[in-house]
């Protein structure tokens, strides 16, 4: 067993109480578990490299309530996780940050777990549309897949744009509802991976 497990309840009181050197040893021995878990998120090295410190920073700025805290690891885990997706919110809000995430998805989205996990989205996404009415189905299939505009989508099916637009609307407020609350990331980036 090693430090970081035998002195953890010792090392954190320390840390709740300030002390940087605990503080810096607890990030010593989490960080390499942080990274990758927040990578698995962002898919960008130097994202998850930027968003892992905030963490740290913000469990050193809440330090306080690490006296309360039963499992360390687990409470870390879980700021991380909802750090990530905040940031990922905002993010789906500045196209220059989408960008960024969503190209480096796309670059570095090779291994097999990432592989497994796109199946797992492609799952979830593909299940939130099969919950669509056919027609709503139909239109979002042409507009995200095919890439046609909502004028030649009206013309495909004999509505008007409006409608096309309508439909499109509801289509993304439902899949957004069950893609974020089921997956817990941004339905934008996973619109932009899997209809490129």
């Amino acid at each position: 067993m090693n430090d970081i497990e035998t002195n953890k309840y010792e090392l954190i009181r320390r840390f709740s109480e300030g002390d940087e050197k605990a503080f810096l040893q607890i990030f010593n021995s989490y960080h390499k578990k942080i990274f990758p878990f927040v990578q698995k998120y962002v898919h960008s090295s130097d994202l998850a490299k930027d968003l892992t410190q905030e963490v740290f920073v913000k469990i050193w700025e809440q330090r306080e309530k690490l006296s309360e805290i039963k499992a360390f690891k687990s409470y870390l885990f879980t700021v991380a996780k909802n750090h990530t997706l905040n940031a990922l919110k905002k993010a789906s809000r500045s196209q220059e940050v989408m960008g960024e995430i969503v190209e480096a998805y796309l670059v570095g989205n090779n291994t097999t777990e990432e592989k497994l996990l796109d199946k797992e989205y492609l799952f979830y996404l593909n299940k939130a549309l099969a919950q669509l009415p056919e027609r709503s189905r139909e239109i979002f299939r042409l507009c995200r897949e095919q890439k046609k505009t909502y004028e030649e989508v009206a013309s495909i099916m004999g509505i008007s744009r409006n409608a096309v637009k309508n439909h499109m609307v509801l289509s993304m407020k439902h899949l957004r509802k069950s893609v974020e609350g089921e997956l817990g990331i941004s339905l934008s980036i996973l619109i932009v991976a899997f209809f490129k």
